[in-house]
């Protein structure tokens, strides 16, 4: 694919009861929209009118049976199901795991084909997808399985981007899975993908602590001295540019972060709460590391607005443009990194 032509944006569904189609037609509504890419919901042409004539857009979708009968300059909706759909808005229900796991099952396989270039995924209910046959904590997950690499959450924004040593871990185990060999291979995929994905020459990466204070020279917990900061001097010293561990309870606040290309959390609310408080609303959830590129909005089902028309999509729109952005920024990294005379020039 050259550069210039346009990226083919896979788009799931999520739980139909929550935002998830209401911000995926908001995204495409105007047009213009249509100019950067093409994108393909993996849903149904019945169940996508329903919110159309709910929501009272003009969008416009072109139904097809399967991915390759895309047509560019189109909303394409791949039908995936064709029985009606009961919506009842602001709802968990099982039914609604069930055909946002068939969204997302179809889309994936489509991405893995190589029918769509990138994968853009509408919020689901981490509890109403589990079943006999999935039983991931999320999206991240069961990406990590389907597609090739090492998967890593990685939250993006305007000058901020947050990396996880442990993601979907209780907190009360996530110290003991923090490793030497998780250390070296979280932030090997963070440099990796600053590198290819947004275009870093050398990234500087900063790691926070495991503990408060990064453990206060042993009185609150030793894990900071005994793994966290051994590795990450051996790292330093092979010459890559990463630096802590950073007392997690000053570091945003005192705007640390800036000085930064990304920053590696311990566990999830240590990276997720200063992300959100910062970005909410205009983030996205990367995730890095695989050889497809898939993205998100920050937020979930959000069931308390689902259906009354206040779902504010910015936050989806931002991951459509930078699935296409990285997507884009991988052909150059891998034209330029098979050729060095013409990267040198670059």
């Amino acid at each position: 694919m050259k550069r210039e032509e346009k990226v083919v944006v896979g788009i799931s569904v999520g739980d139909l009861n929550g935002i998830g189609p209401e911000i995926i037609i908001k995204a495409y509504e105007d047009s213009r929209s249509l100019e950067l890419s093409t994108p393909v919901i993996f849903a149904s042409g019945k169940t996508m009118q329903f919110f159309k004539n709910h929501f009272k857009s003009k969008i416009n979708f072109f139904n097809i049976d399967r991915p390759e009968k895309l047509v560019h300059g189109k909303v394409n909706v791949v039908n995936i199901w064709k029985e009606p759909i009961k919506i009842d808005f602001g709802k968990e229900n099982k039914k609604m795991g069930e055909y946002a796991i068939k969204s997302l099952e179809a889309a994936t396989k489509a991405l893995k084909a190589g029918l769509i270039d990138v994968l853009v995924t509408a919020p689901i209910n981490k509890h109403n997808i589990q079943s006999d046959t999935f039983n991931f904590p999320g999206h991240t997950d069961y990406l990590a399985k389907a597609l090739n690499g090492k998967s890593l959450m990685f939250m993006v924004t305007e000058g901020l981007r947050v990396g996880l040593l442990t993601d979907h871990v209780p907190l009360k185990d996530a110290a003991n899975h923090i490793t030497e060999e998780l250390i070296r291979e979280k932030i090997e995929t963070v440099t990796q993908s600053l590198k290819q994905d947004f275009g870093i020459n050398k990234p500087k990466v900063a790691v926070l602590a495991i503990n408060p204070h990064a453990g206060d020279n042993g009185v609150i917990g030793n894990e900071d001295d005994t793994v966290l900061r051994p590795t990450l001097e051996k790292i330093r010293h092979e010459g890559n540019l990463v630096y802590g561990p950073y007392s997690a309870d000053s570091f945003f606040g005192s705007n640390t972060y800036k000085s930064f290309d990304a920053v590696i959390a311990s566990y999830h609310d240590q990276g997720l709460i200063p992300f959100k408080t910062i970005s909410f609303g205009g983030g996205v959830n990367y995730t890095a590391g695989l050889d497809k590129v898939r993205t998100s909005p920050d937020h979930g089902t959000a069931y308390e607005i689902a259906g009354k028309g206040q779902a504010n999509e910015n936050s989806f729109v931002q991951a459509i443009y930078m699935a296409i952005k990285i997507f884009k920024n991988r052909l150059d990294y891998k034209h330029y990194t098979k050729n060095p005379l013409k990267k040198a020039l670059k």
